[in-house]
């Protein structure tokens, strides 16, 4: 019989901790490293400096980790804690986590691994987001119009993959370049918008479609999917987060010198610093 599911991550690591064999001195490193992690679960950032001595993680749910948006969360807490500590110090606390949850999965405590489309920096890897010349690069790649469009919009908005991911088609705007806000309310605005060719590369993508997801899988959504999550006509389901950082990573490979492909954070990143060196471009 296998051991009851916690409820708790502080108590899912209490109980990793118990099974790995692990010196008394590297337990106690394991233990600050996934503790550390508390905070980007929930959307909070991690305390800094001396704050961050003694500070008290908050409550997490375990399931959490098996949300769609936690990848993302953990890339940006990735990235940022690469910048601000040396990047052995980061990939350490990134290969406790990773450990951790295997060792989850295969308890089924939890079903999905948010740690996927993470990739290990290199000690004198350059900064966060990608160059001009990178990006550049990226877009020469010979890939599907999915991905093609997906990366687009991903660089000219600078937001968040999620909330790129979350858009339907009826969202869409082709002609002011933008996605319309869910909200009733005209002032709640969206910071989604993308460059006029990217308009054209949305269009070719739907295909006259003006419902459903905008990015989806390549094969039917699961029996378990929301119809909000679903293309009726195809059974396709929505793009996963974890899925698009997989196949980013995957396909930017060629272009890294280190062999480990790009992070969709990098992109979203890259695009969030073009915004701010041409101002008013859209």
């Amino acid at each position: 019989m296998g051991l009851p599911v916690p409820v708790e991550y502080a108590v899912a690591v209490d109980q990793y901790l118990e099974w790995a064999a692990l010196s008394s001195a590297s337990r106690r490193v394991y233990r600050i490293s996934l503790a550390s992690w508390a905070w980007p679960l929930v959307g909070k950032a991690v305390p800094r400096g001396t704050e961050r001595r003694g500070a008290v993680p908050p409550v997490v749910p375990l399931a959490l980790l098996d949300e769609p948006a936690t990848g993302e969360r953990l890339d940006a807490q990735f990235a940022a804690r690469t910048a601000m500590a040396d990047a052995r110090t980061a990939n350490r606390e990134l290969s406790a986590l990773r450990s951790a949850v295997g060792w989850w999965r295969e308890q089924d405590w939890i079903c999905s691994d948010p740690t996927a489309g993470l990739r290990h920096r290199h000690p004198d890897a350059p900064g966060v987001r990608l160059s001009e010349e990178q990006v550049s690069a990226l877009f020469l790649l010979p890939v599907s119009l999915r991905e093609h469009a997906l990366w687009r919009v991903v660089y000219d908005s600078g937001g968040s993959v999620t909330e790129v991911l979350s858009l339907d088609a009826d969202q869409l705007d082709l002609s002011r370049h933008q996605a319309r806000p869910r909200s009733s309310d005209p002032l709640a605005g969206t910071d989604v918008g993308w460059r006029e060719g990217t308009s054209q590369l949305l269009r070719w993508l739907l295909a006259g479609r003006t419902w459903g997801p905008v990015f989806v899988t390549d094969r039917r959504a699961p029996v378990r999917a929301t119809t909000a999550n679903v293309v009726r006509v195809t059974g396709q389901a929505r793009m996963s987060y974890r899925r698009a950082a997989e196949i980013f990573t995957t396909l930017t490979r060629p272009l890294d010198a280190d062999g480990r492909g790009w992070t969709l954070h990098q992109l979203s990143a890259a695009g969030r610093a073009r915004q701010v060196s041409h101002a008013g471009w859209r």
